[in-house]
């Protein structure tokens, strides 16, 4: 039995053309052969590759993650039952940290869990570039937001710039989803250009100035003059982006602008809110590169159950009570989680999903909050279309720990950066993963 096969395939480079307007299409399954092989398939989509970085600062109760067994076959403990239905699309991580990360408090390593810097906070200290702005530098994605730095609620991301500074990160739901998917007037464009103009235009001058200026320096100060010049570079590099983006149509989704949660306690609300928010943007191919400070804070967290204060909990000292009530929060933590892999592997893309084409890096700087020890982190890898579904015992415990920096080097290169160290790396690859 012959069977006809009608299907107009469109090139995965198509444009909508009208006067003065082009407007690229997204992946469609129209834009695979009929008939397509697997191989086929992938080579005429060739959907993005993306990262997202997801910490959790006060971390998580070991016991109640880490399994005793190493491998596919182990025994899921309380959190990992909680991400069952998706058991074969995550890889858990012990054994693994940064080096010489004891700093100003027991917290500032969490300035450096995306840089590998040391002695975070302490005299002298200057950040590194971020594992995510690296990806951005050598990737360069041709998307509307070359990264999108999130906070459950507050200011700080995880993200520095090759200066050592910090990028500031949006926590409002309601004003991301105004930057990602609402158009603005013609008025309001065309104010928005004449801002980033005078922008560049401030900039013109500075670079000027400062340039004149370097010629009566000293050699120190002319190198804090390059590193200042560099990150106005920078700025000038995205102002231009910036004002070619702000010409073309954003993308429509057809939902609803979402209402922040005005209760900062309701954590769980905020960050469900916050994760549909972040799938939207991936959908969209509106930012391939996402960092998100994910949650722990002092109040007590709307949760039914939990009487205390969050940070008072996570530094429990062994005592039951404490560690029930932290047990709550990280149990609703992990449902969440476990939603997120959920959207993103609903949403098709090609031949596979969107979490086969996004690798999550999710844990935390610490790895026992009750003592400030920043050995041992628990460490997530989701998506990415890696080998999953284990226990991977990476190095020993405590100083036997092996380079969590390796693990960036090994997903860099899997996303297509060729680097051969990142940061405190002394290895291209986790002993034990990708085998």
């Amino acid at each position: 039995m012959r069977i006809a096969i009608h299907k107009r395939r469109l090139d995965r480079r198509a444009f909508l053309r009208s006067t003065g307007v082009t407007v690229a299409l997204p992946w469609l399954d129209a834009m695979l052969p009929a008939l397509a092989t697997k191989a086929e398939a992938s080579a005429a989509t060739e959907p993005p590759k993306r990262f997202m970085a997801m910490m959790y600062g006060l971390g998580f109760h070991g016991p109640n993650l880490f399994p005793k067994q190493a491998g596919a076959d182990y025994e899921a403990t309380p959190y990992l039952e909680l991400l069952t239905e998706h058991r074969s699309d995550f890889t858990l991580f012990s054994g693994l940290s940064h080096i010489e990360q004891n700093g100003a408090n027991g917290h500032t390593s969490s300035l450096t869990w995306l840089t590998t810097a040391k002695h975070p906070g302490l005299p002298g200290f200057k950040n590194t570039v971020s594992f995510d702005q690296l990806l951005v530098e050598k990737l360069a994605p041709d998307t509307r937001f070359p990264s999108l730095l999130l906070n459950v609620g507050g200011n700080d991301s995880l993200s520095w710039t090759a200066s050592g500074v910090n990028m500031p990160a949006e926590s409002s739901p309601a004003k991301l989803f105004q930057q990602l998917f609402v158009t603005g007037t013609p008025t309001e464009v065309k104010q928005q250009l004449r801002e980033l103009r005078r922008g560049r235009s401030i900039l013109d001058t500075i670079n000027d100035e400062a340039k004149k200026l370097a010629g009566d320096l000293g050699g120190r100060d002319r190198e804090k003059m390059d590193q200042y010049l560099s990150s106005v570079r920078d700025l000038e590099s995205r102002l231009q982006a910036n004002e070619a983006w702000a010409v073309r149509p954003k993308p429509e989704v057809g939902v609803k602008p979402p209402i922040d949660v005005q209760d900062r306690n309701d954590i769980i609300a905020r960050t469900r809110l916050m994760h549909d928010m972040l799938v939207m943007a991936l959908k969209t191919d509106s930012t391939r590169v996402i960092t998100y400070a994910a949650g722990g804070f002092n109040p007590v967290p709307k949760i039914e159950g939990v009487d205390t204060g969050w940070h008072d909990l996570s530094h429990h000292g062994q005592d039951a009570e404490k560690i029930e009530e932290l047990t709550r929060i990280e149990s609703a933590e992990f449902r969440e989680l476990n939603r997120l892999f959920g959207l993103m592997k609903d949403a098709k893309e090609g031949t596979g999903t969107l979490l086969d084409h996004t690798t999550l890096l999710i844990g935390s700087n610490l790895g026992n909050a009750s003592s400030h020890s920043w050995r041992d982190l628990p460490i997530i890898v989701a998506g990415g279309g890696f080998k999953h579904g284990r226990h991977v015992i990476a190095g020993g415990t405590g100083f036997e720990n092996a380079r969590f920096a390796n693990l960036f080097v090994e997903i860099g290169r899997t996303m297509g950066v060729e680097i051969d160290s990142f940061g405190s790396s002394n290895g291209t690859s986790v002993k034990g993963w990708q085998t």
